[in-house]
């Protein structure tokens, strides 16, 4: 019996390890190509450069594009992350009518798929007079990303001891100071960890950004749409400085959402 359940133990490994692989070593060899002195992305490698990354920084059109993601990313992070505590805090402490269904109303985006949002969000602008832009990517993609930080710091919210917010208002500090000084340094991990993790989803997003962009395009379209003519080196340089990014910045916000009970 020990021995059967020693085998499928290392059976079980040895899958994952084999999805492992089959997931990472695109990244690799798109890493690889990347650094190819060949403008053909096949192997053999034919030697060492950095061309593709200076001719990179030489493309107007794709620094523009990345820079246009960057201030998309930056500020739907701003606005899910300023509405998302403001809303993780009045579900969390207080009680009022369909209250369930705000819940779910802000969770909703979580689970639909991006077309489905990009195609809702574009009929709803129409709708209100809103065009497509890079603002209304803003107010789609923090509309997505809401879900994230209200998950997250209400998980949060949910650890703090109570009795220390009852501590507050007995020492006469106002609300605001019983917030600033109690529930901000106890939420802070989640609030930023939260935020690198919308940065990077909305760096990422196509689907929504898709059907709400106007002519300024970001960079994940604008290389959905070079990739109709073929893969080009420069493409593999751009996506290897993302991955490196996005690899980053998921690392520090799964730190950041740890739970700190073992360094207190």
């Amino acid at each position: 019996m020990m021995a059967s359940l020693q085998w499928w133990q290392r059976g079980l490994v040895g899958f994952s390890l084999l999805v492992l692989i089959f997931l990472y070593v695109p990244i690799v060899i798109l890493v690889l190509f990347s650094f190819n002195d060949s403008p053909v992305t096949s192997f053999p490698l034919s030697g060492f450069t950095l061309r593709w990354y200076q001719q990179f920084l030489a493309n107007n059109q794709m620094l523009t594009a990345l820079g246009n993601s960057l201030i998309v990313a930056s500020f739907a992070t701003l606005l899910s992350v300023v509405i998302g505590v403001t809303a993780a805090l009045a579900l969390d402490r207080y009680s009022f009518p369909g209250k369930d269904i705000f819940r779910n109303a802000i969770l909703l985006p979580l689970s639909l798929p991006g077309i489905v949002t990009g195609i809702a969000m574009l009929n709803f602008y129409k709708q209100i007079g809103i065009p497509q832009s890079l603002t209304a990517v803003v107010i789609g993609h923090a509309t997505a990303l809401l879900g994230v930080v209200v998950s997250q710091v209400m998980a949060r919210l949910a650890k703090l001891n109570l009795r220390l917010l009852e501590a507050s208002a007995d020492l006469g500090a106002t609300p605001f100071e019983t917030f600033y000084r109690v529930i901000l340094p106890n939420i802070r991990t989640s609030i930023i960890g939260s935020a690198l993790l919308c940065f990077t989803l909305s760096f990422d997003e196509i689907p929504v950004t898709y059907f709400l962009t106007g002519r300024d395009v970001t960079l994940p379209i604008y290389i959905y749409s070079t990739l109709r003519r073929g893969i080009t080196p420069e493409i593999n340089a751009v996506g290897s400085i993302i991955v490196a990014a996005s690899f980053v910045l998921v690392v520090l916000s799964v730190t950041m959402l740890r739970d700190q009970t073992k360094s207190k």
